[in-house]
């Protein structure tokens, strides 16, 4: 069985539905483009998790020549973007400005720093540990979030509830992939430098890396650009139509 073009396939997929998403909630456009332009930017870290966390046959054999592919370009693109309106679209909430004389309050004096928390403990993990990355990031990402906590308590639900819906929507896409190819994770992912754990097939690695992405990308718009949610209200129709 061929496995060069499960990779652009699996990434395909998820594009196609940020595509979808994006297609039938025209509110959620602008803050899906700019989370998934930004997270974009992070398919250049494949090289960190290339081979030690896994290696997949990719196109042009990229990913074994280079560490880097095309495929995590898509990849990041697409979840970025879904992982930040998810919530929104399970509970039918819209975006409101913060007033700026409400940024001025004690909480949120940390706002800026807060942002670069993952950062921080991703850098001082992988330098300072000898721990796989992909646990460097998982640990970064619940770290970046619980901190958001902080300064934006108003996202508590989104982010818990952010994660497990996430986590949900990965594992059944992750799922559909090993339907077709069974023998794809125990072939590619390093699971002896793991916790060789497979829930249903998918790593538990995996599982643990989609439920601290949607915890910290599911609040990351509303917390960078200074968003809260607000209940949408249903439009209301005249019992006698438009008059």
């Amino acid at each position: 069985m061929n496995m060069q073009y499960v990779w652009i396939i699996w990434s395909l997929i998820i594009l196609a539905i940020w595509f979808l998403i994006f297609w039938i909630k025209p509110g959620f456009r602008k803050p899906m483009l700019k989370m998934s332009l930004i997270t974009m930017l992070f398919g250049l870290t494949e090289p960190l998790f290339v081979p030690e966390y896994w290696s997949p046959p990719s196109l042009f054999n990229l990913a074994e020549k280079t560490g880097f592919d095309i495929e995590s370009l898509i990849f990041s693109f697409a979840i970025g973007g879904i992982g930040a309106v998810l919530y929104r679209l399970v509970q039918k909430r819209g975006l409101i400005e913060i007033p700026v004389s409400e940024r001025k309050q004690a909480r949120h004096r940390l706002h800026r720093y807060i942002l670069f928390v993952p950062a921080v403990v991703f850098a001082m993990l992988a330098l300072l540990t000898s721990l796989n990355h992909i646990y460097c990031g998982i640990i970064a990402m619940f770290a970046g979030a619980v901190s958001t906590l902080y300064c934006r308590p108003d996202l508590k639900a989104k982010i818990w509830l952010g994660g497990l819906l996430f986590t949900l929507l990965y594992f059944i896409y992750f799922g559909s992939i090993l339907l077709f190819y069974p023998d794809y994770v125990t072939l590619y992912w390093n699971l002896d430098a793991l916790t060789h754990i497979l829930v249903l097939g998918v790593p538990l690695e995996e599982l643990l890396f989609a439920f601290s992405f949607g915890m910290l990308w599911s609040s990351l718009y509303e917390h960078l650009y200074w968003h809260k949610l607000v209940k949408e209200l249903k439009p209301k129709i005249h019992p006698y139509g438009s008059l």
